[in-house]
């Protein structure tokens, strides 16, 4: 999906096409509220996530401007560092869908934009597959595949495997890891991390004969890595 990501602050509008782009997305940003509009007079966006903040025009205009241009099932996200009621109110009044409210959560981010996608083009919902290799992943049933044999995972590490997988070579923190799977359970020892990691590496057979390599990065995370065609040097 086509995700249009408004926002003044650089850093914040990175993070959050770091977490869409990590989940499929195709993520383009804008510093101000003038550039987004421009952008949707010329081409069309699946959904908007736009900040309170706007540093050049009023949010709520930006936000009904936007929404005079695009479909009206298209979702809109507004965040705010205010749980103000005002903002909330004219931010849903103007046209939104819903709101975060910051700092953000990766994982409260990702699922609440997964969850607005869902609804609003609910022809799209099949069992959509990826593949890496000889691994296939149905995200909706949550099924994993391995050369056309089931893979008995949990919920959790299904999502974990298919975190790393849609990150290959990139190597992944702890808290990215924490935010992306076990979203809102604050309370996560080191060693369920792990042991998890250790499962998935284990019933997907992550070793270099299968062409791929699930590894620790010191002091940091873990990082899957994509070796050479299996059987070859």
């Amino acid at each position: 999906m086509r995700i249009a990501v408004l926002d003044h602050d650089r850093s914040q509008a990175d993070l959050i096409c770091q977490v869409l782009t990590a989940a499929g997305h195709s993520c383009q940003s804008y510093d101000s509220g003038k550039e987004l509009l421009a952008h949707l007079r010329k081409d069309s966006a699946d959904m908007l996530i736009l900040d309170w903040l706007v540093s050049d025009m009023n949010a709520v205009e930006v936000l009904r401007r936007a929404r005079e241009k695009m479909p009206a099932h298209t979702p809109i996200m507004f965040m705010t560092t205010s749980s103000g009621e005002d903002d909330i109110v004219a931010g849903v009044a103007a046209g939104a869908s819903d709101y975060m409210i910051k700092p953000l959560r990766r994982g409260e981010l990702l699922a609440r934009v997964q969850a607005m996608l869902r609804r609003a083009y609910p022809s799209q919902n099949g069992a959509e597959q990826l593949q890496f290799g000889p691994y296939v992943f149905e995200t909706r049933p949550g099924r994993l595949l391995m050369e056309g044999e089931v893979i008995d995972v949990t919920h959790k590490e299904f999502y974990l495997a298919l975190l790393f997988f849609r990150n290959i070579g990139r190597p992944l923190s702890r808290a990215y890891i924490h935010e992306a799977v076990w979203i809102r359970e604050t309370a996560v020892p080191s060693r369920t991390m792990d042991t998890h990691v250790s499962r998935v590496r284990n019933k997907l057979q992550l070793k270099p004969e299968n062409g791929f390599r699930l590894v620790p990065v010191y002091s940091y995370g873990y990082r899957l890595e994509k070796l050479g065609t299996p059987g070859t040097q």
